[in-house]
C-alpha cells in the first residue's frame, strides 16, 4: 500500500509560480512512477507531468511543456511539480498518483491551484 499526500496548492495571479509536493509512504520502488494530474470543475482528469522513482523518463502535456518541472526526492519519498508562468487555464484541483505498472493504482486527495487573471 502507497499512500499519498499533496500540499502547496494556492491562490497566485497569472503569471507568478507555485510548487507543488507529494509526499508518499510505503513501499516505493526504482522502477515505479508518480504522476500529476489535475481537474476543472466539470472536466474530465487532465495528465500533467510524470517521472520515474529514479528521476528518469520525464514526460510533459503539451500544455504545461516549458512551464512545468516535475522532480524527486527519494531520500524524502517526495515528487515535486514545479509550476511556472502559470495561466488562468492552470486551475484545477492537482492530484498526484502512483504506479509500479501501466495502471496509477494510488492517488492522492488534491491540492487546489487557483490562478486569477
Amino acid at each position: 500500500q502507497v499512500q499519498l499526500v499533496e500540499s502547496g496548492g494556492g491562490l497566485v495571479q497569472a503569471g507568478a509560480s507555485l510548487r507543488l509536493s507529494c509526499s508518499a509512504s510505503g513501499r516505493t520502488v526504482s522502477n515505479s512512477v508518480m504522476g500529476w494530474f489535475r481537474q476543472a470543475p466539470g472536466k474530465e482528469r487532465e495528465f500533467v507531468a510524470s517521472i520515474r522513482w529514479s528521476g528518469e523518463s520525464l514526460s510533459y502535456a503539451d500544455s504545461v511543456k516549458g512551464r512545468f518541472t516535475t522532480s524527486r526526492d527519494n531520500a524524502k519519498n517526495t515528487v515535486y511539480l514545479q509550476m511556472n508562468s502559470l495561466k488562468p487555464e492552470d486551475s484545477a484541483v492537482y492530484y498526484c498518483a502512483f504506479r509500479y505498472g501501466p495502471t496509477y493504482n494510488y492517488w492522492g486527495q488534491g491540492t487546489q491551484v487557483t490562478v486569477s487573471s
